[in-house]
């Protein structure tokens, strides 16, 4: 046998950071089945089991949601009485699922529906509270439809994780609108993108209501909420999704891809750093190698022109660079105080690139 001077034993021991879905969502909603447990959820990933598992309003709902293009991969069917629902166990049973929308079935923006322990009012505390205090990765959107042909914004309850939807149709406008949005990545703009659902379009009137008054100088302006639409510029007869505002009124954060966004990359990050915590050490090492960490989850959405630009700063790093006999008590303080806490600060500056909402053109004739 040959002699080896140095010997090595690989052991390879990679890490795989665990991937958020971006496109789950929850229905709840009424169904004549007397075999399904109410305010349990049903996973589907066709709607044809849901015809079997849950008929009626739930069933219908699934179906449609699936009928998007692009449209979601995966959605509960959370059955409740067809008389005096139980949504607030229904929405406490969808508090434990992985899921980025929830919708109740066929329900409307309204005054009734708005008011405290109303459908509406019950859905908009769920999607804030879950986001706000729930566990990492539970963040989510709630998404609800105005009665039909109602074009009156100040109808809904200010919330940048809701999505508020006017319409003209018959169909169930706020499931329809959540399967498109769960088929497209958290990134992407939901202007214009569209709706497998019949509805006729508002008038100019109308949008001008829902919408609030625009310029040619301004950028979109926005009430909080959305109106299904056909352009004329749009070859064919489609529907599509007007604009892609949150229902935050004009404040917060203004459109759904923001909202998602954020809740995507504050989710790669902390499934990125898990296993940094109780082994990286509060060194000038340690600490570079926590931001390479970030900076591999970072730089791919910077290539991929979702990001105009990022930056990372540890505080105490900046102090660790320093020559020690150049520190001022205070700073050494501030290192002492870090390792004995154990804690370290990271300060994550992003510029998201927004999509194109409004082209401004002035055409000049000599």
């Amino acid at each position: 046998m040959a002699v080896r001077y140095v010997r090595v034993d690989p052991l390879v021991n990679l890490f795989a950071p665990t991937v958020r879905a971006f496109g789950n969502i929850a229905i709840v909603g009424p169904t004549s089945s007397t075999t399904a447990t109410l305010a349990e959820p049903i996973a589907f990933t066709n709607p044809d089991d849901a015809r079997d598992a849950v008929p009626g309003e739930l069933s219908t709902a699934l179906a449609l949601a699936f009928s998007q293009t692009p449209g979601p991969t995966l959605v509960y069917g959370v059955p409740v009485a067809a008389e005096n629902p139980d949504l607030a166990a229904a929405l406490d049973a969808v508090g434990t699922l992985n899921v980025q929308f929830v919708v109740l079935s066929n329900t409307f923006v309204n005054e009734a529906n708005n008011v405290e322990d109303g459908p509406i009012h019950l859905l908009s505390q769920h999607v804030s509270s879950v986001s706000n205090t729930g566990p990492d990765g539970m963040e989510r959107m709630g998404v609800a439809m105005l009665e039909k042909g109602e074009h009156d914004p100040t109808v809904i309850l200010a919330n940048e994780r809701m999505v508020y939807i006017a319409h003209n149709s018959d169909q169930d406008a706020a499931v329809a609108v959540a399967g498109t949005i769960a088929g497209y990545e958290p990134s992407v703009s939901m202007l214009l993108k569209p709706v497998n659902i019949t509805s006729a379009p508002f008038k100019p009137a109308d949008i001008e209501e829902l919408n609030g008054a625009e310029t040619s100088k301004s950028g979109p302006h926005g009430l909080g909420v959305n109106w299904l639409t056909t352009p004329a510029l749009i070859p064919g007869n489609g529907v599509y999704l007007g604009e892609g505002y949150t229902g935050s009124a004009g404040t917060g954060k203004k459109y759904i891809d923001v909202v998602r966004f954020v809740d995507d990359v504050s989710f790669r990050l902390k499934a990125q750093l898990i296993s940094s915590i109780g082994n990286v050490r509060i060194t000038r090492s340690g600490l570079r190698a926590l931001i390479a960490q970030m900076e591999a989850v970072l730089t791919p959405l910077l290539d991929a022109d979702v990001l105009n630009s990022f930056e990372l700063v540890i505080p105490v790093l900046t102090l660790l660079d320093k020559d020690p006999a150049a520190r001022t008590a205070t700073e050494q303080q501030q290192i002492h105080d870090a390792e004995v806490a154990r804690l370290v600060q990271v300060l994550a500056a992003l510029e998201y690139a927004g999509a194109v909402h409004r082209i401004s053109i002035t055409l000049k004739f000599d």
